[in-house]
């Protein structure tokens, strides 16, 4: 009986083991249709063995993963993050973006910022509420900062890059997105600044004692011009400002031609307060996805912040995000900031193609694609992935260095799409090399599928 019993269970153990040998031999083989189907002979690169690799590549219409390599790694995702800031954004807020909280108290009109990055934004088409609003009240401004809950910058970002215009400090009330903007005039060699208050700000250094045309000390808003800037040079900089709640009132000041004060302490906008809204939402995540703008992503994560919790606080919006948009990813992200700056944040590619999914669900193809840049048309991708006047590539790129993603949809020849994520890290070239390589083996797919 017993020597029976031996028997069936060794039979039983050989039978599993052929069966699961059966299954892997099945994979494999699955695997390589795949790989021969799309050229997706990733291991075989010579490029991509310089570096990390991951790629995800999913079925949009038959909800299948068609191709993981690495897929479950975890990746420094760069400005692919905004994929996660735009669904935060897509599930919190409406048409558009909260601007402005006030509130009358007798002669006096207190005034909240809402994190709104679009106000006097050079890079947006502006509407004026809010301006006009602000300039023709009769009451005395005040402006209260008490809402903004947060740090000038994300937890991981370089210090060392204050003066670079991707890294504007984060604030209530953002004011010519944060940065001042130096233009030199080719004919009378005068140094035109935007907002023209700033001006006040700024002196020649006859000693040229900074490597930029234009420097900033990091604590002080006092600009310093390089006296000798030669011709042929670039004649425009960005530097952002430093952001205290009295300098914007400076500036506001200026700007309204009408005094606008500080009030100093913990007055926050009652739950009665009025609200003005700005532009329409798409406008901003446009800026946000073709052109990689990581102010407007930490903006308006704060903005969905003080939506949600009456504050604005980048790290509890993550949470709250993390927590109940976000809780069905394969593999829970290590999420920091809403732009990408920090090193960090670490995704997987299955989980971006899990969220590109569930994004794709939400929001109609046209809507998703006029959003997203196109290959070969707009944003990060004007210059890459080109189809003529039909892109097949619609994704976000995402670039530090030794670090380049890129995670979106693809639209085959056939008209079949695909939702695919590709990261790589550690790699010592530039990213040149990796974005040509991606292009052969996405370009393999949009042919053969």
């Amino acid at each position: 009986m017993k020597k029976t019993f031996a028997l069936l269970f060794l039979a039983l153990l050989v039978a599993s083991a052929l069966q699961a040998q059966s299954k892997k031999q099945k994979r494999k083989r699955d695997k390589d249709k795949i790989e021969n189907k799309y050229g997706l002979h990733l291991e075989n690169s010579e490029v991509f063995s310089k570096s990390f690799t991951g790629f995800a590549l999913f079925d949009a219409e038959q909800q299948q993963m068609l191709y993981e390599y690495n897929a479950d790694k975890y990746f420094t995702p760069a400005s692919n993050t905004k994929i996660l800031t735009f669904y935060t954004c897509l599930r919190t807020l409406g048409d558009s973006i909260p601007a402005l909280r006030y509130q009358r108290q007798g002669d006096l009109m207190v005034f909240w910022g809402t994190g709104d990055p679009s106000f006097l934004n050079p890079h947006l088409q502006q509407n004026s509420l809010v301006f006009d609003f602000l300039k023709n009240i009769k009451e005395q401004l005040y402006f209260s900062a008490a809402n903004f809950r947060d740090q000038r910058y994300g937890d991981g970002w370089m210090w060392g890059d204050y003066s670079y215009s991707y890294q504007a400090e984060k604030s209530p009330f953002p004011v010519y997105s944060n940065v001042a903007h130096f233009r030199l005039n080719d004919t009378t060699r005068n140094v035109e600044v935007q907002p023209p208050f700033l001006k006040n700000y700024l002196r020649q250094d006859t000693a040229q004692r900074y490597g930029d045309y234009i420097g900033r000390v990091e604590f002080d808003n006092q600009f310093t011009l390089n006296s000798s800037i030669p011709n042929g040079r670039d004649t425009e900089w960005h530097v952002p400002y430093r952001y205290t709640p009295g300098f914007v009132a400076e500036i506001l000041t200026d700007t309204l031609k009408r005094p606008v004060h500080v009030i100093e302490g913990k007055l926050m906008p009652p739950a009665d307060a009025g609200l003005i809204y700005s532009l329409a939402a798409d406008s901003l995540y446009r800026l946000m996805m073709q052109e990689s703008d990581n102010f407007i992503a930490e903006q308006l994560l704060l903005v969905c912040s003080g939506l949600k919790f009456g504050s604005m606080n980048s790290a509890k919006m993550i949470d709250f995000s993390l927590t109940n948009y976000l809780d069905d990813l394969p593999d829970k992200p290590q999420w920091v900031d809403g732009s990408g700056l920090s090193r960090y944040n670490l995704f997987t590619p299955r989980t971006l193609v899990a969220l590109l999914n569930k994004i794709y669900q939400t929001v109609p193809r046209s809507r998703l694609f006029n959003i997203f840049p196109a290959g070969g048309v707009s944003g990060t991708l004007q210059y890459n992935y080109r189809n003529g006047n039909a892109p097949y590539v619609f994704a976000k790129t995402g670039t530090l260095r030794n670090n380049h993603c890129l995670s979106g949809y693809l639209l085959t020849k056939k008209g079949k799409l695909l939702i695919f994520s590709f990261m790589h890290n550690n790699f010592m070239s530039g990213a040149s090399a990796m974005r040509k390589e991606m292009e052969k083996i996405l370009r393999g797919v949009y042919e053969e599928n």
